[in-house]
């Protein structure tokens, strides 16, 4: 007890200040934080809309706190601080008029952190989720534009690394790992830039296997698709060479897989 007391003692006024609760009321906290929004203090802002949050925790000026720091943790570029405060208000007030919003902050903070093609793509998925999530959930929010902008930048992001990583296995003779990605692009990421060449590279891959069916039936949605690619005439050559032609076979799964795809 004397040394519990003896630390006490040695305890600063900053520290106690710390520790003590303010018992300023909530709506004038918040409008204090308001204001020091307004005026760009950012940092301030936020330590105010925290400390409200801690003092006050699920009333309704913590319920408009924690939009706030979603907000102004993203604007400053404090991606999971904002990540973390748009989970709660998610996760506590799900019907609210600002949960399209706090969804939106959240795939919005991860699609700022995707790393290059070359690294792991994590971030980039969870980013996809999420703004999937937002055009699924909230259809009609003025977000979900944006949100399918993010969509399609982050599934050609994610079929690029596929792409990659297949090239690799396939300079290497490893064909049925290189396959394995680009049946994934083919399947996953139809939309994308990418699908052209993946459907070339699983020409290539199936025919150095000798699985002659797979290969045309690859050149053969290839050039029904895309008939002017430089990718298409590059697999009718590769075929040509072996006495072969683009041929669909019906029961490939390419023909399943693009069998509801119409890209013409």
């Amino acid at each position: 007890m004397a040394v519990a007391l003896a630390v006490a003692g040695c305890a600063t006024k900053d520290d106690m200040d710390d520790l003590a609760l303010d018992d300023t009321p909530a709506e004038v906290m918040f409008n204090e934080a308001l204001a020091l929004r307004a005026s760009g203090d950012s940092k301030a802002a936020v330590k105010k809309f925290n400390e409200l949050d801690r003092v006050y925790p699920y009333s309704e000026f913590a319920r408009k706190s924690l939009i706030n720091l979603a907000y102004l943790n993203f604007k400053m570029g404090k991606y999971p601080e904002a990540i973390s405060a748009a989970e709660r208000f998610s996760t506590l007030y799900p019907g609210n008029k600002d949960s399209a919003y706090a969804l939106f902050i959240i795939g919005e903070s991860y699609f700022r952190q995707m790393p290059d093609v070359g690294r792991d793509q994590a971030v980039t998925a969870k980013a996809l989720e999420k703004m999937r999530e937002v055009v699924q959930r909230y259809p009609d929010s003025e977000y979900t534009k944006q949100a399918r902008q993010r969509i399609r930048a982050t599934e050609d992001q994610l079929a690029g690394k596929e792409m990659e990583v297949g090239r690799y296995y396939l300079a290497r003779r490893n064909y049925l790992a290189s396959i394995n990605r680009f049946k994934t692009v083919v399947t996953n990421y139809q939309t994308t830039r990418h699908v052209e060449e993946a459907l070339y590279r699983l020409t290539e891959s199936y025919y150095a296997l000798g699985v002659t069916n797979e290969a045309q039936t690859a050149a053969a949605v290839l050039g029904h698709n895309f008939p002017q690619s430089e990718w298409y005439q590059q697999a009718f050559s590769l075929l040509k060479k072996g006495g072969l032609e683009p041929e669909e076979s019906k029961g490939s799964w390419l023909s399943r897989a693009f069998g509801d795809m119409k890209l013409l």
